[in-house]
């Protein structure tokens, strides 16, 4: 079995109370924790837990696999899968290539495709690392962090493909469809890693539109591959990893470009991003828009209104 020193379990919100009551008959002293129902900490079992509003159950400390195999699974939830993760589903650790993007919904900045694969003993790795989907992570910190990390794992392999501004527009002119520029930039990324690891058999990504659109953007290397396109693909560690490097690039190449212009570009498409729009085009024109964002969005008529 594995050791553990920190888990991340969403609770069902009717476990919740037996929680409570089984922690307080076992010992464990409760505090308060901003954003959670309690907070919970036993000093001989060497566990700390906090139980979030959001469902998420965070355990902590040296005894957090007796606490999962003796409590949390037989008792709480009446299940055991703790451990046996590999054994349930064989497919896990297969090679593969994961392909996920960023910035697709973000006024400014490129729009960046990433591709990760990973082997056996990377996801092992990268598990431990904590990687997981990018946008379940909200700081720009953590994402550089995981990146770095991702990067230096042993048996994983990476490839970026970011689409700057002003070639997006062009492409969106010409496609009038982003379904279709992200297809030729996983074709792109699955390309490049084939390159690299000629053999592997799959590549998995999120579930964006008909998969022949990637098919047909694929190369002769690309056509014998398998390709699988799932909702919440991101649940693949071999995805989750492509969304973090794609994520950290996409992030980066905004902060530059705020630079450039002497305006801090914000994510999204809010009501702030429309007033970042607004002073760059008061300092620069209006053609510095097309140089930094998606003019296919709505947003745009309303920074040259």
């Amino acid at each position: 079995m594995p050791e553990r020193t920190s888990y991340t379990y969403p609770l069902p919100a009717d476990k919740v109370a037996q929680l409570k009551r089984d922690l307080t008959e076992r010992g464990y002293m409760f505090r308060d924790v901003e954003y959670a129902h309690f907070g919970a900490e036993h000093r001989g079992d060497k566990v700390s837990l906090a139980m979030y509003k959001s469902g998420k159950l965070v355990i902590q400390g040296k005894g957090t696999t007796d606490f999962i195999q003796f409590y949390l699974e037989p008792v709480l939830l009446g299940e055991v899968k703790f451990g046996y993760e590999d054994v349930l589903d064989p497919s896990r650790l297969q090679p593969r290539i994961g392909v996920d993007e960023s910035g697709k919904g973000d006024f400014f900045g490129p729009l960046v495709v990433a591709g990760v694969f990973v082997n056996e003993s990377a996801i092992h790795e990268l598990t431990e690392l904590g990687v997981k989907d990018s946008k379940a992570i909200s700081s720009d910190k953590r994402i550089f962090e995981i990146a770095k990390g991702i990067r230096g794992t042993k048996g994983c392999l990476w490839s970026v493909v970011p689409i700057g501004n002003e070639a997006y527009n062009r492409l969106h002119a010409s496609m009038r469809n982003v379904n279709s520029i992200l297809g030729w930039g996983h074709a792109r990324v699955i390309e490049n890693l084939l390159a690299k690891v000629p053999d592997c058999k799959k590549a998995i990504s999120d579930q964006f539109g008909n998969k022949r659109i990637i098919e047909k953007a694929l190369m002769e290397r690309g056509k014998k591959i398998e390709l699988v396109q799932r909702h919440k693909a991101e649940s693949d560690i071999a995805v989750a990893a492509a969304s973090i490097i794609a994520r950290d690039e996409f992030v980066r190449r905004l902060i530059v470009l705020g630079r450039e212009i002497e305006v801090v570009l914000p994510k999204g498409a809010s009501e702030a991003v429309i007033e970042a729009g607004k002073e760059a085009v008061a300092k620069h024109g209006s053609d510095v828009l097309p140089k930094i964002a998606k003019m296919h969005f709505r947003t745009s008529q309303r920074v040259l209104a």
